[in-house]
């Protein structure tokens, strides 16, 4: 794959770096972006499908985006957005009868999501009660999905420093009595 070159001038026309700054913004920012997008919608496959469409929309308003350091918060808006707009045209398929069906295996078999909400809430009440620099390592490692050494870097500490605060506070986590019968 080749880099575009970006010049000023082509054939009297101005031209911009508008798809490479878009292509290097998108390679920069999106896992986080999948992340957001995950957040929004309990399907992983409609979560990507919700961030493609989000950015096929930031990149047709690209040139019109005047202060591009809001671009992570322009492009959370369009997810929030779009998400909003999907779940307004959603099919209903939901018919008023007068018998109740048989439940099916398959319901049955599928995940709770009652309790995987409740493992969510489970799991931040543990990790809120971690002392705040363990807290910071654990989320910037798992949550922001960092390497040990890009870690250390953000919160100015030693790659071993964050070895050794992660490996206790998994410890803290795994035996925290909320979650030990989980």
């Amino acid at each position: 794959m080749t880099t575009p070159v970006c010049t000023s001038k082509f054939a009297g026309y101005a031209t911009s770096c508008a798809g490479y700054e878009f292509t290097s913004y998108v390679r920069a920012k999106g896992p986080a972006l999948l992340r957001t997008a995950r957040s929004l919608t309990p399907n992983p496959s409609d979560a990507e499908d919700l961030l493609q469409t989000a950015l096929t929309k930031t990149y047709l308003a690209w040139e019109r985006i005047d202060d591009h350091r809001a671009l992570d918060s322009y492009v959370r808006r369009t997810l929030v957005n779009t998400r909003t707009s999907q779940w307004r045209k959603r099919r209903v398929d939901e018919y008023a009868t007068d018998e109740l069906p048989e439940p099916s295996a398959t319901a049955a078999a599928g995940p709770d999501g009652a309790e995987q909400q409740a493992e969510r809430d489970a799991m931040l009440r543990a990790i809120s009660r971690l002392p705040v620099r363990q807290r910071a390592m654990v989320v910037l490692r798992y949550y922001e999905d960092m390497s040990e050494a890009q870690t250390a870097e953000a919160l100015g500490v030693s790659v071993g420093t964050v070895k050794s605060a992660v490996s206790r506070a998994l410890s803290k986590l795994r035996e925290d009595p909320e979650l030990v019968g989980r």
